[in-house]
């Protein structure tokens, strides 16, 4: 029985209370994203309030007595480097004020907890550019204003009616958002971060009026997950592409200078944090333009950014019912990528100290620039299993099977961190993880073809069985320009080069069926040496049917031409054929004149929704 809080609430205390009002929201994450329209209709605010929240759970349950102010400084900065989205940023702030007016005091009473969600509310509001009403901000000055005029009728009130009087308070004014913002009016909901910031105040309230503890929500019976309100994308208030952050850290951040330079480059910005950390949350369409003025103003980490047009596609306008996620060592077009609306992690590539998100911040053609001009050899990395978990939940929210398909395991840790990630993935929707067992073209093949099967409606099952079928018949082969980049990244011995220069030697890579990345030959002397890698790929290439055909180039398009045209006469029934850029994954080792080939048997849309039996 938890024992009654009346005039103090100390830090033990704290914890379960807000253990409590945290697992309330959790349990309404679906419905927070399904009404989600402002300022962008991602439907994700209860993805990122879920996330971010959670963040805290280690410090909050771990056993042990709790000292208030250092709980909270403690939560306030696992907040901050956990808050995701809009709302995420803003309850970071939130907590930062709240916690810094507390200070190292032991135990709050309705006075001093008064003062803590009044700067708490200040902090928060600041953290815009361009503060609206009838959003998470409402809710959390009608929580402070009310907790303020109780304390000021009676100065050390009592607990449970504080803050019963201010969850009531708090629900009059979620109640009033959609008359205070026309775009929720016109779609019939409240603000969706709002709800879950009152969700939170109703169960703190609650346990602190009877002791009732809300319990962790087991988020895979939650109900059938429904779709989003009807939307628009001309209803958006943010018109930009990306929603990027990241956490800057230095020993005095000038916040106003910083802001003024974010403002001007795109929309809905949240500055949380302190002078020695803060986190920026901002939509625009470059991500790497937010990122190039945060390291004007300290160290760069965490950078993320989220492909908002593309959620709001999938959750709004889909008969899908599974969608279908990979990681940029995938090399996909992007027609296919917006046409079946397929959604990918990006790997990080590093420049000596300056880093990149995959296809993100840094484009195809800057990568190569990069990797032909700057004097430090780039390494690249897998994306933390973190990275893959907040798409996994978004996604896993508001479909009921959830496919990623990822790099060869043999290659890389990527698959490992899918894996993690999906395992840890506490969502309405089920996770599937394939090894592709390829790269670049070849997994990107394997993508589209998932992605094919989920539009034509076939269902998890009969697609993974597809694909099983399909990961142990494609095949990726490429040819290296250049030794040296492999030799500086690591991954060929340099007397390799010199023997293979001496000898005019031409190396060419493979998958091998079992995902290993190795040496499939050489050709003898640069003469004609692309017309005898279709000879020799069309050699490899299945023997009967229609074939589907990649071909891939690392800046190099007249030589994938030349390719192109000896394929096509060396393979007499061509399915499909698509001409692209060579990405990261083999790009880093092959360097810029990389030619790839990758081969599967072609099925067509019939053949697909048979489920090729």
């Amino acid at each position: 029985m938890a024992t009654p809080v009346t005039k103090h609430l100390d830090g033990d205390t704290l914890a379960i209370a807000l253990t409590s009002g945290i697992h309330r929201v959790i349990g309404e994450q679906e419905l927070l994203n399904r009404i989600n329209v402002f300022p962008v209709a991602d439907s994700d605010t209860g993805t990122n309030l879920s996330l971010t929240l959670g963040a805290t759970l280690g410090i909050l349950t771990r056993p042990g007595e709790k000292h208030l102010g250092t709980m909270l400084a403690a939560v306030a900065d696992a907040l901050l480097d956990g808050a995701r989205g809009n709302s995420g940023a803003i309850v970071a702030q939130f907590f930062q004020g709240f916690s810094d007016s507390a200070g190292e005091i032991t135990r709050f009473t309705t006075y001093t907890f008064g003062k803590a969600v009044m700067q708490g509310s200040e902090y928060a509001h600041d953290a815009l550019s361009e503060p609206r009403e009838g959003t998470i901000l409402s809710v959390i000055a009608a929580f402070a204003q009310s907790i303020a005029h109780e304390v000021a009728r009676v100065r050390e009130g009592e607990f449970p009616a504080v803050l019963q009087r201010a969850a009531a308070r708090v629900e009059e004014a979620l109640a009033n958002t959609p008359q205070q913002l026309d775009v929720l009016r016109k779609a019939g909901v409240v603000d969706a971060g709002a709800k879950g910031f009152a969700e939170l105040v109703a169960g703190i309230s609650d346990y602190i009026l009877d002791g009732r503890v809300v319990p962790m929500p087991d988020v895979s019976l939650l109900h059938d997950i429904e779709p989003a309100v009807e939307f628009t994308e001309s209803d958006n208030q943010s018109q930009f592409r990306f929603c990027t952050e990241c956490i800057v850290t230095a020993a005095d951040i000038d916040r106003r200078k910083m802001r003024e330079a974010l403002t001007e480059i795109g929309d809905s910005l949240v500055l949380a944090g302190t002078k020695r950390k803060a986190k920026i949350h901002i939509h625009v369409d470059d991500p790497e333009e937010v990122f190039d003025v945060a390291r004007r103003f300290g160290d760069v980490s965490a950078e993320k950014a989220d492909d908002m047009h593309r959620q709001q596609h999938s959750t709004h306008d889909s008969g899908r019912s599974f969608a279908v996620i990979t990681d940029s060592a995938a090399d996909i077009a992007d027609d296919d990528m917006e046409r079946l609306d397929i959604h990918m992690v990006p790997c990080r590539i590093q420049f000596g100290d300056r880093g990149y998100l995959d296809k993100v911040s840094i484009s195809v053609d800057e990568f190569y620039n990069e990797l032909e001009t700057n004097p430090n050899h780039p390494t690249t990395s897998q994306p933390a299993p973190g990275d893959f978990r907040r798409q996994f939940l978004f996604l896993a929210s508001h479909f009921q099977d959830v496919l990623s398909i990822n790099l060869t395991g043999a290659a890389s840790g990527t698959l490992e961190a899918a894996i993690l990630a999906a395992d840890r993935t506490k969502a309405p929707g089920r996770m599937h993880v394939v090894n592709s067992r390829n790269a670049s073209m070849g997994q990107g093949q394997l993508v589209v073809l998932a992605a094919e099967c989920a539009n034509s409606g076939l269902d998890i099952k009969a697609t993974i069985d597809l694909l099983e079928k399909q990961v142990s018949r494609t095949r990726t082969f490429a040819m290296l320009h250049d030794l040296r980049y492999a030799v500086r990244g690591g991954r060929l011995p340099g007397w390799v080069k010199t023997v293979a220069e001496l000898l005019h030697l031409v190396p060419i890579i493979c998958t091998r069926t079992d995902g290993r990345i190795g040496l499939a030959g050489f050709l003898f002397g640069k003469r004609n040496r692309i017309a005898r890698f279709a000879r020799f790929v069309a050699r490899r290439a299945p023997a009967e049917g229609p074939v589907e055909v990649g071909i891939g180039h690392a800046i190099c398009e007249e030589d994938a031409a030349e390719l192109e045209h000896h394929i096509r006469g060396r393979l007499p029934s061509i399915g499909k054929l698509t001409l692209g850029s060579v990405g990261t994954a083999l790009g880093v080792h092959g360097g810029p004149g990389t030619l790839l080939v990758a081969f599967s048997p072609w099925l067509s849309a019939d053949d697909i929704a048979d489920g090729v039996r």
